[in-house]
C-alpha cells in the first residue's frame, strides 16, 4: 500500500514537471530520480511505466525516457448506431435474450474512488497478498528448463496431479484439467453441460459472476433457495421435476454470499437427487483455502465421494494470493471431461505455461503452508473485528450466520430499507458496500448487504467503515 502510494506521489510530480522538456528531450536518470525524490528505483520504474502508458513518455531500454511528442489529431468518430441493430436482429428468437449484464461482477473488480473504504472487494488486501512468495515462484519458474514453451494443453501433469490431490478421493491427474482463473472453469463448465435456452439450477442467493454466465450462454436460471446449512434437498428435487434441468451450480463450503456449509446429512441427498435426474452438479469450491483459523475439520469436496462422475469440480488459487494469479482446475469423470477439453482448448488453448511453472513453485514451497496459516489467522480477526463493529453500530442490520471461512459477511436490512439508496448514501459517506439484489436470480425476499472485510487494511479500517455506514443508514432511515 504504501508502495502504490509513492508511485502515485512521484507520477503526479513528474507529470507537472514535463513541460520543463521539449518533444524528444531526455528526462533525468532514473538513479537521479531516485537520489532527488528519495524514493526507491523500484518506484521510479513504475512511475516511468504508468506515464509511459498515459502516453506523456517514451522509454528506451538502455538510453533512459523521453518526453513523448505530441499526438497527432484523432480522426472524427464514426456512427455506431448500425451495431444496435447488428446485435439485437439474431435475437428475437432467442428463448432467452444473450446480452450480458456484467454489473454484479463489476462491483467486486472496480476499484473504489481514493480515501473510500473497500467493503465489496472479491479478492485480498495487498497486505494478506503472498506478494514475495509469488515474485520468488515466478522467477524460479522462469529459470525451469522450457519454461517459455508450449504446455500440454491439458495443464502440467505436476500441477494437475497437485489439484487432484487436494481433490481427493479417488480423483486422479487424468482427469484435472488447469484452467485460467474459476470464472473461466465455471463458464467452460456451463457451456459444456447446458445449451441455449436450458435451465440451470442455482443457489439462491448465488454468485452473481455465476448468474452471468448462465444469461450469457442463454441459459435460464432457476432459484433453488439456501439456509445455514446449504442447499434444501427437497426444493432441490422438486426443481429437477419441475424444469427438467440437466445441471445445478452449487457452493458447497462456504457459499457465496451466505457463508453457508452443506451440511453432512445433505451431502449425499444432493449427489442422490442429481444422479437420479440424470443431471450434473457444478461444484464451486471457491474458497477451500480461505478458512478460518476457529473452524473445525472441512469437509472434502463433494468430487471426493462420487464414484459416477456426477460432480464437474472447479477449484482455484485465485482467491488465496491475488486476483491476478488466475490458475485454476477443472475436474471431470467419464466423456464429459472430453467435452470440456475441447471446449476449453478452443476459447484459450491453454493456460501460459510460465504461470503453471510459477504455481508448482509457490505451492511446493515453504512459504505457501505459512501464507495459509497466516491468513487463516489474519481472516478471522478481520471477521471478528467486523462483527463485532456492526453488533454495536448497527445493531439493526440482521447477521444470520458468522462464517469460518470466506472473506464476507451477508446481512439482511429492516424491512423497508432501499438497498440503492443505501448503496448510494454509504459512498458518499466514504464506504464502498455490495447490495444483495444481484445475488438473486428472481425476486429477492428482503434487502441485502455483503460486505467484505479482506480488502481492506485492517481492524482500524473496518471499524472506520462501519462508522461510515452507520452516517449512510442515519441518511436514509
Amino acid at each position: 500500500m504504501q508502495e502504490r502510494s509513492s508511485v502515485d506521489e512521484l507520477v503526479e510530480r513528474l507529470r507537472t514537471e514535463l513541460d520543463r522538456y521539449s518533444p524528444g528531450e531526455k528526462l533525468p536518470s532514473s538513479r537521479a530520480l531516485v537520489d532527488r525524490f528519495r524514493v526507491s528505483p523500484v518506484t521510479v520504474s513504475r512511475a516511468l511505466a504508468q506515464l509511459a502508458a498515459e502516453g506523456l513518455v517514451v522509454t528506451r531500454p538502455g538510453a533512459g525516457a523521453f518526453r513523448a511528442r505530441p499526438r497527432t489529431a484523432a480522426t472524427a468518430t464514426g456512427d455506431t448506431s448500425w451495431q444496435e441493430v447488428a446485435l439485437s436482429a439474431d435475437g428475437a428468437a432467442d428463448l432467452v435474450p444473450r446480452s450480458v449484464d456484467a454489473s454484479g461482477v463489476l462491483v467486486s473488480l472496480a476499484a473504489p474512488p481514493p480515501g473510500v473504504i473497500e467493503f465489496n472487494g472479491g479478492y485480498l488486501h495487498p497486505s494478506l497478498q503472498p506478494e514475495r512468495a509469488m515474485s520468488a515462484a515466478l522467477a524460479r519458474a522462469g529459470r525451469r528448463p522450457g519454461a517459455w514453451g508450449r504446455p500440454p494443453t491439458e495443464g502440467l501433469p505436476e500441477l494437475r496431479e497437485w489439484f487432484a490431490r487436494n481433490i481427493g478421493g479417488a480423483v486422479t491427474a487424468a482427469e484435472v484439467l488447469i484452467t485460467a482463473g474459476g470464472q473461466s472453469a465455471l463458464t467452460t463448465a456451463l457451456r459444456a453441460l447446458a445449451p441455449p435456452g436450458a435451465p440451470v439450477l442455482v443457489e439462491s442467493p448465488t454468485y452473481p459472476g455465476m448468474l452471468a454466465i448462465a444469461r450469457s450462454a442463454g441459459l435460464r436460471p432457476v432459484p433453488v433457495p439456501v439456509d445455514p446449512d446449504g442447499v434444501r434437498p427437497a426444493l432441490l428435487a422438486d426443481a429437477f421435476r419441475a424444469t427438467g434441468a440437466r445441471v445445478f451450480v452449487c457452493q458447497p463450503l462456504f457459499q457465496n454470499p451466505t457463508g453457508a456449509v452443506l451440511a453432512p446429512e445433505r451431502r449425499g441427498e444432493v449427489l442422490r437427487i442429481a444422479r437420479e435426474a440424470g443431471a450434473f452438479v457444478v461444484e464451486d469450491d471457491f474458497v477451500r483455502r480461505l478458512v478460518h483459523e476457529d473452524a473445525g475439520p472441512l469437509p472434502r469436496p463433494l468430487a471426493a465421494d462420487d464414484p459416477d462422475g456426477v460432480v464437474v469440480h472447479v477449484s482455484s488459487l485465485t482467491k488465496a494470493t491475488s486476483p491476478s494469479f488466475r490458475v485454476s482446475a477443472l475436474a471431470a469423470r467419464g466423456p464429459v471431461l472430453e467435452r470440456l477439453r475441447a471446449i476449453q482448448i478452443v476459447d484459450t488453448f491453454f493456460v501460459p505455461r510460465p504461470l503453471q511453472e510459477a504455481a508448482l513453485e509457490l505451492v511446493g514451497s515453504p512459504a505457501w503452508p505459512r501464507h495459509l496459516r497466516s491468513i487463516s489467522a489474519e481472516l478471522k480477526a478481520r471477521r471478528d473485528a467486523m462483527t463485532t463493529a456492526l453488533r454495536l453500530g448497527l445493531p439493526d442490520l440482521a447477521l444470520p450466520h458468522i462464517p469460518s471461512g470466506g472473506y464476507h459477511l451477508w446481512l439482511r436490512l429492516p424491512d423497508g430499507t432501499a438497498e440503492t439508496a443505501l448503496t448510494s448514501a454509504a459512498l458518499r459517506a466514504g464506504v464502498a458496500i455490495t447490495p444483495g439484489r444481484p445475488y438473486f436470480s428472481a425476486e429477492p425476499p428482503a434487502g441485502h448487504l455483503r460486505l467484505s472485510f479482506a480488502a481492506v487494511a485492517g481492524p482500524q479500517e473496518i471499524q472506520e467503515g462501519v462508522r461510515r455506514l452507520r452516517t449512510a443508514r442515519e441518511e436514509v432511515a
